[in-house]
């Protein structure tokens, strides 16, 4: 019998990988970005809408944590590759997008690179923990 009081354990895992030589300002539009794809994909990693004792309204936001983690080049193409490869919902951020301004463009951006030659600077992947975990081989939890 489950109570309020017992710690919550998820059988799925949200996770963010970063390319390590980002700029902290990047790394926080980057995670931003990435994750905003998630809830619009899969409605259940999205909580219930949250209220204060006023009865004021907010937003649902995940229903789980976010796990970021930082790596090198090499080690987010390797995520990439393996999370493409298990089938996982991938969202992905690319050097080219941060010329650009809006989704459009963003999107366009992406569709010119095949995939192999995408410079990816982060990506954010959900799905079962033991198969996130093997995706984030090499890569280590963000400072």
């Amino acid at each position: 019998m489950e109570t309020e009081h017992e710690p919550v354990r998820f059988d799925s895992r949200i996770a963010v990988l970063l390319r390590a030589d980002l700029a902290r300002w990047q790394r926080l539009n980057v995670t931003a970005f990435l994750v905003s794809g998630l809830g619009t994909r899969i409605p259940e990693v999205i909580g219930e809408p949250y209220t204060d004792a006023d009865d004021t309204a907010y937003l649902p936001m995940f229903r789980q944590p976010v796990l970021v983690f930082e790596g090198t080049k090499e080690v987010l193409t390797a995520a990439h590759t393996r999370a493409v490869g298990r089938e996982l919902p991938v969202a992905v951020f690319t050097s080219d997008l941060f010329a650009t301004g809006n989704d459009r463009d963003n999107r366009a951006a992406v569709r010119a690179v095949r995939r192999a030659d995408l410079d990816l600077v982060g990506m954010a992947v959900y799905g079962p923990r033991n198969a996130v975990d093997k995706v984030l081989k090499g890569a280590r939890m963000h400072p």
